[in-house]
């Protein structure tokens, strides 16, 4: 397959226009985010799904969407689609939406901080699917529980991103524009 083929794959229906590079690109990069996930998950908190996205974004803007659905959908099929599951599908489109939001930035300390303040509020995020299911105090107990961790994630996005933004965002920028 060449990925310079733009070659639309139509619905006659809706007239979006899907070019097989795209399809492949969400997929390849949806594979990404599972790989390096699975890779740290011996690691508390510690991720590049986060820096990842933030990079997604600010090169491949509005296709990172499908990539961050695609990869819920992976993460679903492989450890099961739990309670826990519900959060992937709102939680990194919210960070996609802030992204998308400051996205003329191309700060590694901005990202940063925006990263660590994620990674921070990601155990509150995460919780409304437990006061959905159990109730307020269910949702509390679930998100306090997590606060250690929150305090890692936070603080690994921030030095995780800090160091590896700026290289991650070049390249895949420079092999975009590319293809």
């Amino acid at each position: 397959m060449n990925l310079k083929s733009n070659t639309p794959l139509t619905n006659k229906k809706s007239k979006q226009v899907f070019a097989v590079k795209d399809i492949v690109i969400c997929g390849l990069f949806a594979a990404v985010l599972l790989v390096t996930q699975v890779a740290l998950a011996v690691l508390p908190n510690i991720e590049l799904v986060s820096l990842l996205i933030i990079v997604y974004t600010l090169v491949f803007g509005k296709k990172t969407i499908p990539i961050i659905y695609i990869f819920a959908l992976l993460e679903g099929l492989l450890y099961g689609f739990g309670i826990w599951w519900v959060m992937y599908l709102y939680v990194w489109t919210i960070l996609y939406f802030i992204v998308r939001l400051f996205r003329q930035s191309e700060s590694s300390l901005f990202w940063g901080v925006v990263g660590g303040f994620f990674g921070l509020s990601y155990g509150i995020l995460c919780s409304i699917p437990y006061v959905v299911a159990g109730g307020i105090g269910a949702g509390l107990a679930w998100w306090i529980r997590g606060i250690p961790y929150d305090l890692i994630h936070g603080a690994g996005n921030f030095v995780v991103i800090i160091i590896l933004f700026k290289p991650i965002y070049r390249a895949l920028k420079k092999v975009y524009q590319s293809m």
